[in-house]
């Protein structure tokens, strides 16, 4: 058996129709690839379709304003991503006159862009004989083989990838690596894997000694941060309210918030109308405050654990530059308070 060929063949018969496949213009490739990390196909699709009508070239993207194009990202999550994508969008339009650099080692220079996306776009748009290794790939591996080194230690990293270079087939690298990953996605997946149905399952290790629930073996992640937010959704009698934008290597950099008081630990009602903060954002007036939510709004992301209030806070008027409440829906926010504006309509409220 020729593990390569078993595969393209499964990929041949199997593979799902998708945008992305019909072309191996760079340009689609990549922007394709950055939306799929850590995000499901299923989700990640009407994205892709959104930025390719927005944006149909990297000169599109290159040009538009950073704002737009976390509006069309909000929520995908993982930001950086985005901003990255823009970064890289405008220094290839500006500096590489729009042409995309033609290999594996030039790829890896664009921000944002590490191993795994400039293997697959590499292999993908230029067939060059490089191997991707993404989640997908170290699951096949690591049960057909009988891997148990963690994938997320320095050595796992290195056998792995070793593994999946002399496997690759030279010849048809941007096959390969497609059909290895749809494998993955499709027919060894992480959850209930159809081996019944596999054409590996005859040589498949991991499946002759019972470890297909054991593998692949991944180290355990550091401690979940907990952090408590206070939002303050303040409308004035000009039907006004207040968003700003975070700024610095924090969560959520870039996108606009409601005014934010962060406690260190759950703080009751009468202690939260207490705090100083209040008086710094909304100044000496009179004003009403109501909790919105009494059971805190719990979003988790990979590292840290936000639990959330939001307080109605009726003003005469706003503090700092206020924005008529029918516009919010305009600013790229973190899908917590995106969800919030829908649930409430927000976007419809007159006081």
């Amino acid at each position: 058996m020729v593990f390569s060929k078993v595969l393209i063949n499964w990929y041949l018969r199997n593979k799902r129709e998708l945008p992305w496949r019909k072309t191996s213009d760079p340009y689609r490739i990549w922007l394709s690839e950055i939306m799929l990390q850590q995000t499901r196909i299923a989700q990640g699709l009407p994205y892709y379709l959104r930025f390719i009508n927005a944006f149909p070239s990297v000169f599109d993207l290159a040009k538009a304003k950073q704002e737009q194009v976390l509006k069309l990202w909000q929520g995908l999550g993982y930001y950086s991503r985005a901003r990255n994508l823009h970064e890289s969008a405008k220094y290839v339009a500006d500096e590489l006159n729009g042409v995309f650099p033609g290999s594996y080692k030039e790829l890896k220079k664009l921000k944002g862009v590490g191993d795994y996306t400039a293997a697959a776009v590499a292999s993908i748009s230029y067939n060059e004989p490089v191997a991707v290794v993404d989640g997908n790939v170290y699951r096949v591996l690591s049960r057909f083989f009988d891997v148990d080194t963690p994938i997320n230690s320095t050595s796992g990293i290195k056998e792995f990838r070793a593994l999946a270079e002399e496997l690759l087939d030279k010849e048809d690298p941007a096959t390969f690596n497609q059909a290895i990953m749809e494998f993955g996605a499709l027919q060894c997946k992480p959850q209930n894997p159809l081996c019944e149905t596999c054409p590996l399952n005859l040589a498949c290790l991991a499946l002759k000694k019972d470890k297909i629930k054991d593998l692949p073996v991944k180290l355990k992640k550091t401690k979940i941060k907990k952090r408590y937010f206070n939002y303050l959704v303040v409308y004035s009698e000009e039907n006004k309210t207040l968003l700003q934008q975070r700024t610095g290597k924090g969560i959520w950099n870039g996108l606009y918030e409601f005014p934010l008081i962060e406690t260190e630990k759950p703080v009751s009602d009468k202690a939260f109308l207490s705090e100083e903060n209040l008086k710094e954002i909304l100044g000496e007036q009179k004003m009403s405050l109501q909790l919105h939510n009494k059971k805190p709004v719990v979003h988790r992301l990979s590292h840290q654990h936000i639990y959330t209030h939001f307080w109605w806070v009726k003003a005469e008027r706003v503090g700092g530059e206020g924005i008529p409440v029918k516009q919010v829906k305009n600013y790229p926010v973190p899908v917590l308070i995106a969800n919030f504006i829908e649930e409430t309509g927000l976007e419809t409220y007159s006081v």
